[in-house]
């Protein structure tokens, strides 16, 4: 099995900044009396950490608050034009707070659980997101963003409106009959697939475009044997676009187990954007109808 720490060389896209061990020192000494807080007492310069909530803090026309983001906060295009303290899976202490943010908005999971304990213990507060892959998950990060920022009344505005598309992108294949299984490959590393399991945002945006996760038995991400993927006889390999290192599509087909299933017989793969595909953020409705359309054509219903 390999460990999600393991993963991170394929989803990274930039690492933080280091400025020296000094400043984490100093951290670690202080105490942090607003951790578990919910509303910054100042929203002047807020570190956004997760593409996610740098999407929603934009989705709510309250850009002028952030100082800084993660490097997986590649939307919208403006958002480039924030300092980056790094990846989310691998912050540096020194990197969040060489930008001296007023308020830390975080999504969970972000890491390594050090950094993020280094920065707990600062007397910036630090407010974490929860992630859920789920509709109602999307609604839930908004009004938490939304409260933290001050601006419930605009949060609670932008969950209904996300509400409605997103219960209308979903109901686009409630009336197909014959659901496509759907193996989301995240690599290939010495021949072996990467796949996800459940409780992934993978499995999460499948289930919602109207497919089925053919990976069962584990969660995460996590390597699969030969055997296991020809079992799962996968319609469609689903991949992000823009991870690496690249698999190209022969490279894919090639592969014993995979030209074994259904999808490899029939050169079924569908690629898209990682951040727009799993995100979980204001464009996830859009990303299902995508989704859906590549899996279904004209069977899609508007």
């Amino acid at each position: 099995m390999v460990s999600f720490s393991r993963l991170a060389p394929v989803l990274r896209l930039a690492l933080g900044p280091a400025i020296g061990l000094s400043l984490a020192f100093v951290a670690l000494q202080s105490s942090n009396a607003t951790e578990g807080a919910t509303v910054f007492a100042d929203p002047s310069k807020i570190a956004a950490i997760g593409g996610s909530i740098t999407e929603i803090v934009y989705a709510l026309g309250e850009e002028k608050h952030l100082v800084a983001r993660d490097s997986t906060s590649l939307y919208p295009k403006a958002a480039l034009d924030l300092p980056d303290v790094g990846y989310i899976r691998q912050l540096s202490p020194e990197g969040v707070l060489s930008v001296n943010p007023t308020g830390i908005l975080a999504l969970h999971g972000s890491g390594p659980k050090e950094a993020v304990d280094v920065l707990k213990k600062t007397s910036i507060p630090f407010i974490e997101v929860p992630e859920h892959y789920s509709h109602e998950g999307i609604l839930e990060k908004v009004r938490i963003v939304g409260k933290a920022l001050g601006v419930d009344a605009k949060a609670e505005v932008l969950a209904r409106e996300l509400d409605a598309k997103l219960t209308a992108a979903e109901q686009q294949t409630a009336s197909i009959k014959q659901r496509k299984r759907i193996l989301f490959v995240l690599s290939i590393q010495g021949g072996k697939i990467l796949a996800a399991g459940s409780e992934t945002a993978a499995d999460g945006m499948v289930k919602l475009a109207g497919g089925v996760n053919t990976v069962e038995g584990f969660s995460g991400y996590k390597q699969m044997s030969d055997e296991a993927i020809i079992t799962a006889r996968p319609d469609v390999i689903l991949m992000m676009s823009n991870a690496g290192p690249p698999v190209s599509d022969d490279e894919l087909f090639a592969n014993p187990s995979i030209a074994s299933t259904p999808a490899g017989t029939a050169r079924k793969l569908i690629r898209i954007d990682g951040g727009y595909l799993l995100g979980f953020g204001p464009r996830t409705a859009d990303a299902i109808h995508d989704l859906a359309v590549s899996l279904y054509g004209g069977q899609v219903t508007d």
